[in-house]
């Protein structure tokens, strides 16, 4: 990882016993799962970096943690103003965070306004990647996917309005969409990339054969599938064909909707209407008791590197390839100062070894989402799944 001298001075690493130090209770016995009986835990908590490390996406620079701006507003409870969403995200561009997550997707329409609004007097300081690829009715209802060539270019209008912005520097496919060849979307994304409108576009939940096929037309700059310590699903088949082609990754919930932070128990309340994780069978009382297994591992390694379950679940996320930049996302300042310190959370092969070893023999109790949402992801994006020998979820161009 390319290092900034300033930043390294800035973040010498001080050691101080905290509230935050790792004393993590297991929610089903009430019993401590930390070895250590004195009160002098040390942590990483040193914050306000001047100037983070960065990171290589293809030919785009990042900061080396990137933040995800969808949580205040989309998927999780509670759901905050377009003004409390953009002074977080400023708190994080504050802190040495220049890369920005967002989608139309998200509200809908309505996170793309508060990245605006944050970030538009610091616009040539900053890499802002949005995401097409879902249709709307007049009502601003999502009504499914639609990457259509002439939809894509109405839909980048809106983000580049709502942006307040006059280029996107990385555009994704938020989804492969099952009745437009990969060839056509990239072929409208080149045009816009010539325009001057895009600087650089990426793929999400796609797998190596829809990849390939993309990167043949115009190079693409990332993929951006779930990944995080219990979310696997990329390292069979689209982890080596991005490495081989030199595409970065960017891994979404790198923290496992929050879990893995080990703050979250069965007493946790979700609410049913607003919160995705109410609906995920991993969030089960039942699945959580199997997977805090999963916690006591991360907080076992941590106990060794002076860091929480969430600094080493990311560490291990940056340990895997200089080009994969995660993005975590939360509504507070101070846990954005938690997850940027994993950038100095340096894990030895004995520690990578440890939590490979200890996951293969945990194994996640329940699927990573819902039934509904598997359906969207292409062929290869999934655990088990392979597009080898096929040409992905995209029909291939008519002749």
């Amino acid at each position: 990882m390319a290092e900034n001298n300033d930043w390294k001075r800035r973040t010498f690493l001080k050691a101080s016993a905290s509230a935050l130090a790792l004393q993590f209770v297991n929610p089903f016995s009430g019993i401590s799962q930390n070895s250590s009986t004195s009160n002098s835990s040390k942590m990483i908590s040193d914050t306000t970096p001047f100037t983070l490390p960065t990171r290589k996406l293809g030919t785009l620079e990042v900061s080396a943690m990137g933040f995800g701006c969808m949580s205040m507003q989309h998927g999780y409870a509670p759901r905050f103003s377009n003004e409390e969403t953009a002074k977080v995200i400023r708190a994080a561009y504050d802190k040495g965070v220049t890369f920005f997550d967002t989608a139309i997707n998200y509200g809908p329409f309505i996170n793309e306004e508060s990245v605006g609004l944050a970030l538009s007097p610091v616009r040539d300081k900053v890499v802002i990647a949005t995401k097409f690829g879902y249709g709307y009715d007049e009502n601003g209802k999502n009504i499914g996917l639609n990457s259509q060539p002439g939809y894509i270019r109405k839909m980048t209008e809106g983000s580049l309005k709502r942006l307040k912005t006059d280029h996107i520097d990385l555009y994704y496919q938020h989804r492969v969409d099952p009745t437009v060849p990969i060839e056509d979307v990239v072929g409208v994304i080149k045009d816009l990339i010539k325009e001057g409108k895009v600087l650089h576009y990426g793929l999400s939940e796609v797998g190596g054969a829809t990849i390939r096929r993309a990167h043949a037309v115009h190079p693409v700059t990332a993929v951006q599938n779930e990944y995080s310590f219990w979310t696997r699903d990329p390292e069979h088949e689209v982890l080596p064909v991005c490495q081989e082609l030199g595409i970065g990754f960017v891994p979404w919930s790198p923290l496992g909707s929050g879990y893995l932070t080990g703050t979250i128990t069965p007493n946790t309340p979700f609410d049913d209407k607003l919160d995705l994780r109410a609906h995920r069978a991993r969030f089960t009382a039942e699945a959580q008791k199997h997977n805090w297994k999963l916690i006591g591992l991360l907080q076992q390694i941590g106990q060794r590197v002076y860091a929480t379950p969430g600094q080493v679940a990311l560490a291990w996320l940056l340990a895997k390839h200089p080009s994969v930049v995660p993005i975590p996302g939360t509504s507070n300042p101070k846990h954005i100062d938690e997850n940027l310190n994993a950038l100095k959370v340096t894990l030895s092969a004995a520690d990578l070894a440890a939590l490979e070893k200890g996951f293969a023999e945990i194994k996640v109790e329940g699927p990573r989402t819902t039934e509904a949402l598997f359906a969207n992801h292409d062929i290869g994006a999934n655990l088990g799944e392979s597009s080898k020998g096929t040409h992905g979820k995209s029909p291939l161009p008519k002749k």
